[in-house]
């Protein structure tokens, strides 16, 4: 064996470097959470997308019908979520944290129809009255490439934590 992976079929076909530009979508949703224009961050998710972060343990066969999620929004209930957020009343992030979304080893697992398969790691700081809580984990995207700018079919944070201290999460990850 040679040590190198083989690519998937539909992925060795890609000629027009779509990693780049997805890494480039993905750093521009970590920059619009970390500077709080979550109107903007909305705006990058097709409608009809979900968005999901599964409780911490097995998450892989989580399901939100059958089990809790921390977060288990489609596309009405995420944007009924972001303006949430943006209103004073919402007395967990008013004044709001101070957040910075890391990410890193961003890999297409799958292309079909124009639509990526996207994992990459995350790490999220979140800074408040002097305390800084660490989120970390991996994303599972949906990313339509087929329209321009890219938009998001699902995305689902997997927490990586063996708990969530301290038992909330009140930002988007």
């Amino acid at each position: 064996m040679n040590g190198v992976a083989a690519l998937p079929a539909s992925l060795a076909r890609d000629t027009a470097g779509l990693r780049p530009r997805i890494e480039d979508f993905l750093y521009l949703e970590a920059d619009l959470l970390d500077e709080w224009r979550i109107e903007e961050w909305f705006a990058l998710f097709a409608e009809g997308a979900t968005y999901e972060v599964p409780p911490t343990g097995d998450a892989d066969e989580n399901d939100p019908a059958t089990s809790l999620f921390y977060i288990a929004d489609d596309y009405v209930r995420l944007r009924e979520r972001v303006g949430r957020l943006t209103k004073k009343e919402a007395h967990s992030e008013f004044p709001r944290s101070r957040q910075r979304h890391m990410i890193s080893n961003v890999r297409i697992t799958g292309l079909e129809g124009g639509v990526a398969d996207v994992t990459c790691n995350f790490v999220t700081y979140r800074a408040k009255r002097g305390v800084v809580d660490n989120y970390y984990g991996k994303h599972f995207y949906r990313i339509d490439c087929s329209v321009t700018p890219f938009r998001i079919r699902s995305k689902r944070s997997v927490l990586g934590m063996d708990m969530l201290y301290p038992g909330k999460l009140t930002i988007i990850i």
